[in-house]
């Protein structure tokens, strides 16, 4: 189980996050709501252990995951708004970077390429995909191999109904699995089940 207890940020003199408690247990999905600057996306970065919180902790299973953030980082993927892509380097060159940092066999990368309808486009330099497409690229590192935790922020931005769905598909796989999924999203990403937190903007 992955919680938070009064999680706070504070930048410069504001408070961006104040007294967050959450949960978020095996196969469930949590959607993160609020206008923009509420803080979704700080929150997606201090539950992946890229920042720090000024008050409050995170855990997994109950124990902080300062204690070991490279075990931590080590159990989900983090896709944020960039798309984290080397536009010189193929759509396939791009995923046998992420497999090999991360120890995945090579064989994944085909696998995934297909899972997000990229195939085909496998031997084309990222540089040139339409922006729905760089997005799909960076999406499929999700099906690379299995991380406990998925942590998206806005992951449908740039892609099209078709695409959409794949992405949910995946999700809904990944929740079946016993994964666990926590997603900022202003748009119709259906996620049966899915529970709501919602971030109010600091004054």
């Amino acid at each position: 189980m992955l919680a938070t207890e009064a999680l706070g940020v504070i930048r410069g003199e504001r408070a961006v996050l104040a007294g967050i408690d959450l949960t978020v247990e095996a196969g469930e999905a949590l959607v993160l709501r609020g206008p923009n600057g509420a803080g979704k996306s700080t929150l997606l970065r201090l539950l992946a252990g890229l920042l720090a919180p000024a008050t409050g902790r995170i855990t997994w299973d109950g124990r902080p995951i300062d204690e070991d953030r490279e075990a931590h980082g080590r159990r989900l993927r983090y896709a944020g708004h960039g798309d984290a892509l080397k536009f010189a380097l193929t759509a396939w060159q791009n995923l046998e970077f992420w497999a090999r940092f991360e120890g995945t066999p090579v064989t994944a990368v085909d696998t995934a390429l297909d899972r997000l309808g990229l195939g085909a486009l496998g031997d084309l330099p990222a540089g040139i995909l339409s922006a729905g497409q760089k997005r799909r690229l960076g999406l499929a590192r999700l099906a690379l191999a299995p991380r406990p935790l998925w942590l998206l922020d806005e992951p449908t931005v740039s892609l099209d109904a078709a695409s959409v769905e794949v992405l949910a598909g995946l999700i809904w796989e990944h929740r079946a699995a016993g994964g666990m999924v926590v997603v900022a999203t202003h748009d119709g990403l259906a996620l049966p089940n899915a529970r709501t937190f919602t971030l109010e903007k600091a004054a």
